[in-house]
């Protein structure tokens, strides 16, 4: 498994092809993912760049522009065009606001750690809005390879990311499935054991990210809502198109 955003760089000269994917950016860009979806999102395009984002929304005019930059919705300012719709909170991503529609979204770490896994055989988006659910689909799958790719928070580790991982090895190792653990992914596990318990959010709290975001009086109630274990029977998977789709 990959617990920083350095080592994502090595996944290009790595053959993926026989490889399940599972990314996690817990706070937030994979839980809003899983929520959109839920709620009746058609498709989510991740992309890397602002201007990615919005030369994808020139070409499709029904598609909505969400995402991030330091945590706020992207504004005309840094776009250099259109303001965003959407930020990066899941709380924003309601079925009223986003049901049946097309969303290109970038963010500081998420949508860079899904985009650096192509060539896996499958891209999996996973959170704690729906760990069983990404438990039960690999369970179901049973993958020859499975590597779970942390997002992190800048170049770093970001703790809840860790802990979700955590909280899937455990689902399979706890659900009688044999595996083989990596010592990065005997280390989450121990880690998700140790620190999950039945509430995930003081943990999250704890975390660079969550401190951070608990500081920000918009943005608060989102690491709460992001701590929630399945909440949603949904797994979005990126195709070949670059697509997230249920």
């Amino acid at each position: 498994m990959l617990l920083t955003p350095a080592e994502q760089a090595g996944l290009a000269k790595r053959d993926l092809s026989r490889m399940t994917c599972v990314v996690f950016d817990v706070l937030r860009a994979t839980s809003v993912m899983t929520e959109a979806l839920a709620n009746g999102a058609a498709a989510i395009a991740p992309v890397c760049e602002v201007r990615e984002a919005v030369n994808l929304r020139s070409g499709n005019p029904d598609w909505l522009l969400a995402g991030e930059r330091e945590g706020l919705r992207i504004t005309s300012e840094i776009s250099g065009g259109p303001e965003f719709d959407l930020g990066n909170s899941p709380r924003e991503f309601t079925r009223a606001a986003i049901e049946g529609r097309t969303i290109v979204t970038t963010t500081t770490n998420g949508t860079r750690a899904l985009l650096a896994c192509e060539g896996a055989d499958r891209i999996l988006v996973g959170s704690f809005l729906n760990l069983p659910a990404v438990v039960a689909e690999l369970a179901d799958a049973a993958p020859r390879e499975v590597l779970l790719v942390c997002a992190g928070t800048g170049e770093n580790c970001a703790s809840e990311d860790a802990l979700c991982a955590g909280g899937i090895v455990e689902g399979l190792v706890a659900g009688g499935h044999a595996i083989e653990l990596s010592d990065s992914a005997m280390v989450v596990r121990a880690f998700y054991r140790e620190e999950a318990g039945d509430e995930t959010e003081p943990r999250i709290a704890h975390g660079s990210n969550g401190r951070r975001l608990l500081g920000m009086e918009d943005l608060r109630e989102d690491v709460v809502f992001c701590s929630r274990i399945g909440v949603h029977e949904v797994v979005g998977e990126m195709g070949r198109d670059g697509l997230v789709r249920l």
